[in-house]
């Protein structure tokens, strides 16, 4: 197996793992930085972004403002203390990738406009037309490309941790266009790789953002936190699940179902379309389970309104969205509206971290959608994904190089290189009859039947049961291509492996939680019980399934009160 040093490997390159490399190079210019992909950075899911970044820009919004709205929206399981701090550092940002390149949307007197977004009493989000995370990644990565210790491992595959003494040293990983696996060794090592809602069937997620880095991390030893809370967006395109952005109900879109009517009026009569994706995805799955909704080739669905914005408003704000709807939906936005339901969309939980993005394994750090601080809580806001992965991807940048500047290398033992060499060889070379492409499927259906907006407990207990007998069955697979080059067969097989993995985590972590809050709501506990749940899930590997603990919310101003829009 061969062998290379790096100060610090980040691995993901989309805008947290981006954000982090230029960090790090900032506070160190002679440190050797390597960021890894399984494609090119500009293909990572964060150029779907669309509708916004949220940040304190103007005089009628304050820090307090953002962070009350984003703890509320969480449903009060957001650790204020990390909400604070993530707010103050939001608006700089902004700053900067507008330096960087990033053409901001103008106000007529040439001010940053902001648009409306759900559950923000303020217009809070920063935008770029409705390409706003596509105009972000090329801002930072062209950034990125300026400094010359940061060199980038495009189609990479990271397979392993590899930690000794509870610290992180290095990892593994294949190179996609020969097959071989590499070991890697570092003084620090960043996690930004993205969340893990390809475990769904109908999700608005890319196809190889697959959950990897939380499942590598697990398996080393760190927790996953709050794994059970998933946020479906509301408005997903039918059939293909692509993301219609918030930002087109920001503009003054609304929702109708098949009497015509804006039935958010009965769930949210103050903020209408304009309440949390929960709140939203919740009301339209009722629409549709009480025979509201409209019937089309691929089942029920709900209708997104936005023709009377005008042919010039739509072409000027939200471009991507109207050649969306025409080339996957078959719909013109400007004459009829787009035909949408719920998807899976985002992870609240995720890597257990800290305010300055460190995990219980030292020298490993993580930020982004893949981590954990909490920040979203049950329930996240739009608009500040975006913002986390730029705030929180400085922050791991910093730190760890850091770290790197402190720290020597240290030698990976050759046993550890051999049991990832003969895990990696068992699986290529499993020769059973089960096919990867059924179990994937299979696993998605069960996410969706039994896993979705509302859940009940005896769905969730056979979902556990079923999944740990997808994962029994993945041992028996056969991968059909032996080959070493781009062999997407092998790397599906890795990916569903995760897959399988993390979908066995978000099910047991949502069974013992007897409430309903944010995105997790039972039909069986259908109020949310402070006393006994005002607190996050960590959910620990063992080789038999997870482990949970938990550990207090930390409230600094706003204690719980009913959450009513």
């Amino acid at each position: 197996m061969e062998k290379c040093n790096h100060d610090i490997i980040i691995v993901g390159a989309g805008l947290a793992g981006l954000r982090a490399a230029v960090a790090a190079a900032e506070v160190g210019n002679k440190l050797d930085i390597a960021v890894f992909s399984k494609h090119h950075p500009l293909r990572s899911h964060s150029v779907c972004a669309q509708g916004g970044t949220a940040a304190v820009m103007h005089e009628k919004d304050s820090f307090d403002l953002h962070a009350f709205d984003t703890v509320k929206g969480a449903d009060y399981l957001a650790d204020q203390d990390a909400v604070e701090f993530f707010v103050r550092r939001a608006p700089k940002e902004i700053v900067l990738t507008e330096h960087w390149g990033c053409p901001w949307s103008r106000t007529p007197d040439g001010k940053m406009n902001q648009r409306p977004f759900g559950g923000h009493t303020q217009p809070r989000a920063c935008f770029a037309a409705d390409m706003t995370g596509f105009h972000e990644m090329h801002a930072i990565y062209g950034k990125a490309t300026t400094y010359s210790n940061i060199k980038f491992y495009d189609e990479w595959f990271v397979t392993s941790l590899i930690v000794e003494n509870n610290t992180a040293i290095g990892l593994t990983a294949i190179e996609m266009t020969t097959g071989k696996l590499h070991a890697f060794t570092a003084k620090a090592i960043v996690m930004a790789t993205g969340g893990h809602e390809r475990i769904y069937e109908f999700t608005t997620f890319s196809h190889t953002t697959t959950g990897d880095g939380m499942a590598i991390a697990y398996r080393a030893g760190v927790p996953l936190e709050d794994m059970e809370f998933v946020q479906f967006h509301p408005t997903g395109l039918i059939p293909s699940g692509v993301l219609i952005t918030e930002g087109a109900r920001g503009e003054g879109g609304y929702l109708i179902n098949a009497n015509g009517e804006r039935f958010m009026k009965r769930y949210a009569p103050e903020r209408m379309e304009l309440a949390p994706r929960d709140v939203i995805s919740r009301a339209e799955q009722t629409e549709i389970l009480e025979g509201r909704g409209l019937q089309g080739p691929y089942g029920p669905y709900i209708a997104l309104n936005l023709t009377h914005l005008g042919e010039e408003k739509i072409n000027e704000r939200l471009p991507l969205i109207r050649d969306v709807a025409i080339k996957l939906g078959g719909v013109d936005p400007v004459k009829e509206p787009i035909p949408i339901r719920p998807a899976a969309h985002y992870s609240m939980g995720g890597i257990r971290i800290n305010v300055k993005t460190e995990t219980p394994i030292a020298g490993l750090y993580a930020a982004g959608e893949c981590s954990c601080i909490s920040v979203h809580g049950a329930n996240r806001l739009g608009t500040n994904s975006t913002a986390d992965c730029l705030v929180f991807g400085v922050v791991a940048g910093e730190e760890a190089a850091r770290r790197a500047l402190s720290t020597s290398l240290r030698e990976v033992s050759k046993e550890k290189l051999l049991a990832e060499e003969n895990r990696i060889a068992e699986i290529l070379n499993r020769e059973g009859s089960e096919r990867i492409s059924v179990i994937r499927d299979q696993m998605r259906r069960i996410m969706n039947e039994k896993v979705w907006i509302y859940r009940r407990g005896d769905q969730l207990e056979s979902a556990l049961k079923e999944i740990r007998e997808l994962r029994k069955r993945f041992k028996d697979i056969k991968i059909e291509d032996k080959g070493k080059s781009f062999n997407t067969g092998f790397f599906s097989a890795l990916q569903l492996d995760f897959m399988l993995e993390l979908a066995e985590v978000t099910v047991a972590s949502a069974i013992p939680r007897t409430e309903s809050r944010g995105a997790h709501s039972r039909l069986d506990y259908p109020k949310r019980d402070d006393q006994n749940w005002l607190k996050h899930t960590l959910a620990y590997c063992t080789k038999d399934g997870p482990r949970l603990e938990y550990i207090p919310v930390t409230v600094t101003k706003w204690p719980p009160v009913a959450r009513k829009y």
